[in-house]
């Protein structure tokens, strides 16, 4: 390889590849996409072509290979070991061209941001506070999609990713090429609804907890570990409703349900409105405890990217303001 005057790279003919080493690309497409997908007909829906387009297209990669790619029976269609082994090696090549033309396109692009979160924070915190950064950023359009599960940035599926790290349980596994910065280490307070404490029994210690309809979301974790926290060491049985999202605990809580464990990124504007009340006994309020974090996420090549940093400098400042003033 060599280089130009102006910089550029100059390789040798010698080295570009032969026209009868790359197929045309269509066919190539076709056939990753009847490998991945497992079928002609599912292909055709995913590419936007017609069954038979896609099968001419095997048929002429087949042709241009000279082997057997595709072994057809009555039921449809199935990869060869040629063809198993041939799509193998060539479908990291079209990953890769696919993460390249993304990263090229994302380079340029200002004008959305894409954020993921987890349901919870989303719908109990997030959602009503973020017509206040679309007012300050008219021209950017944002995209919030409440999710439990994270984003593939590899493929740009969102530029900005909320999630909590509990200190039970499996860690949060973040990919590599991803950076992150803390919003808060929030504490967790038991709450309920008034009506529900006006009817049931009063609540001297931690260990009467566990004879209330106790509120949960996808596992019983963050009450075992709330309970151990607060000095109980026999607490492998805790029962109650499992909700699997936060804010459809806090909501059953609204409803008398039951006791929910909760912060006040869930909790800020309930109990500000007296829907919901901190469950105190008979020396107060129960030790304050964290049991977990919130991140926000986005690629390290996109950290300073303008909506990503607008937004994150956006969400910390606010953070940082309505703990002060609480």
């Amino acid at each position: 390889m060599t280089h130009d005057k102006d910089g550029s790279f100059e390789e040798p003919l010698s080295a570009f590849p032969s026209r009868r080493a790359l197929p045309p690309f269509a066919a190539l497409r076709a056939f990753d996409a009847v490998a991945r997908l497992g079928g002609v007909r599912k292909a055709a829906e995913a590419l936007d072509l017609d069954h038979a387009v896609i099968s001419r297209h095997l048929r002429a990669i087949e042709t241009w290979t000279g082997a057997t790619l595709i072994e057809r029976t009555r039921t449809g269609v199935t990869l060869s070991e040629e063809g198993l082994r041939y799509h193998r090696k060539i479908a990291a090549a079209i990953d890769s061209i696919a993460a390249a033309t993304l990263d090229l396109m994302k380079q340029g692009d200002n004008s959305r941001l894409q954020i993921w979160c987890i349901p919870g924070f989303a719908f109990l915190w997030l959602m009503g506070r973020l017509g206040a950064f679309q007012g300050a950023n008219p021209g950017l359009e944002v995209e919030l999609r409440p999710t439990d599960s994270g984003p593939d940035f590899g493929r740009h599926e969102a530029d900005i990713d909320i999630r909590y790290a509990p200190t039970y349980g499996p860690p949060l596994v973040l990919a590599p090429n991803v950076r992150t910065v803390q919003i808060d280490t929030p504490a967790v307070i038991p709450l309920a609804s008034p009506a529900y404490l006006a009817r049931a029994p009063k609540i001297r210690k931690a260990a009467d907890f566990l004879d209330h309809p106790l509120i949960h979301e996808e596992s019983f974790e963050n009450w075992r570990a709330w309970l151990i926290g607060h000095g109980m060491t026999d607490v492998a049985e805790v029962a109650g409703q499992r909700f699997w999202q936060a804010h459809l605990t806090v909501d059953a809580a609204r409803r008398g349900t039951g006791i929910v464990l909760a912060n006040h990124f869930l909790a800020r504007d309930d109990l500000a409105s007296g829907r919901l009340v901190e469950v105190t006994g008979d020396d107060g309020p129960f030790e304050r405890l964290t049991l977990g974090s919130y991140l926000l996420a986005a690629r390290a090549d996109r950290w300073n990217a303008p909506p990503v940093a607008r937004f994150r400098h956006w969400m910390l400042g606010l953070v940082a303001g309505e703990l002060s003033g609480s």
